[in-house]
């Protein structure tokens, strides 16, 4: 049987919109945590970006830990990229 484009999607990978749903989350949110550095692209497909999803995982929990702590994302994104 043939691939289609959504049978393309490798082992792991995880989309924004996936992401959003996933962790409750806005897309929006996974969009700003996109731009401003926190959640790195592996790849895109078209218009489509796929994450590790283990990398978001982990992310999004130090993230969170971070923001209830009272972190901004400016500090948040020095913390986990080292910037």
């Amino acid at each position: 049987m043939a691939n289609t484009s959504k049978n393309t999607k490798k082992e792991g990978m995880i989309s924004a919109k996936e992401i959003s749903t996933k962790y409750s989350i806005s897309y929006q949110t996974v969009n700003h945590y996109t731009d401003f550095g926190l959640l790195p692209v592996v790849f895109k497909e078209g218009n489509v970006r796929f994450y590790d999803d283990s990398q978001v995982k982990e992310r999004l929990n130090i993230i969170t830990k971070l923001a209830s702590e009272g972190y901004s994302l400016r500090l948040i994104r020095r913390k986990l990229l080292g910037v």
